[in-house]
């Protein structure tokens, strides 16, 4: 079972310690091919496609869903294409919308967190909880991001990253905190790849990317998910190229994940 908590508080991301205990310790750079080769980093750029924004307002929790789920929408038409042209898996992923996550969903304590989405792989799901923290402003590029963020997570299990994240042993504790880094950082790089794709969003200008890219920076939990320096270089990298092979964390040394 594996569930990745995507996001807590608006500005902050955590997310519990995966992977499983071993006596064997994982040596860097990984040598799990499924994470370092995986067929996903040579499919190319993802295809141009246009994405339109659903019109948002302050404190308005459905229209904030709805512009969630034409995200979703979006990133199922860009993944489906990009996925099956390459002849690797595909399936949709389900988005359930919640008042409150219950505390034992899929199996895991949820926190008490205002604004929350979850990434469940036991059923494909992503269960999304709006709260004050992400409707007090909804018009920048955040609710995008995080759509965009948690649904790598699904594009991850798919092509079997996600699982051999899982399996992958580890021996101290900052070794399993180095690995959930090049996951998280690797998923923040496919957000960014995807935004590029569909860019530029109507109405939207590089002011507003900037805007997001210093958002990242409030990004809680360095240890789980980087620093604010090292976010920023994947999610430009992931922007810059538009190509999923560009997000390769698995292959890189310490220093590129720190």
């Amino acid at each position: 079972m594996k569930l990745i908590l995507i996001a807590a508080l608006a500005g902050v991301l955590a997310a519990p310690l995966g992977g499983t205990a071993s006596a064997e310790i994982t040596t860097y750079p990984v040598k799990e091919q499924k994470l370092t080769a995986s067929p996903l980093y040579k499919t190319g750029p993802l295809p141009s496609t246009t994405c339109a924004e659903k019109p948002v307002k302050r404190n308005d929790r459905k229209k904030a869903r709805a512009y969630f789920d034409a995200v979703i929408d979006c990133l199922e038409t860009t993944w489906e294409q990009h996925l099956t042209t390459a002849g690797l898996p595909y399936e949709k992923v389900k988005v359930r919308h919640m008042t409150r996550i219950p505390k034992k969903y899929c199996g895991m304590d949820i926190g008490k967190e205002d604004s929350q989405a979850w990434y469940c792989s036991d059923n494909g799901t992503i269960a999304v909880q709006m709260g004050r923290e992400w409707l007090s402003e909804p018009d920048d590029l955040w609710l995008f991001d995080m759509a965009s963020y948690v649904y790598a997570y699904h594009v991850q299990e798919l092509v079997e990253i996600g699982p051999a994240f899982e399996k992958l042993p580890y021996g101290k504790k900052a070794e399993l905190q180095e690995q959930i880094r090049r996951s998280t950082l690797q998923a923040n790089c496919l957000a960014a790849a995807f935004l590029k794709s569909v860019w530029p969003l109507e109405g939207r200008t590089a002011k507003d990317w900037n805007h997001l890219v210093d958002l990242l920076d409030s990004v809680g939990e360095k240890e789980s998910y980087g620093k604010p320096a090292t976010i920023r270089h994947w999610v430009k990298r992931g922007f810059s190229t538009a190509d999923p092979g560009s997000c390769n964390t698995w292959s890189v040394p310490h220093t590129k994940v720190a």
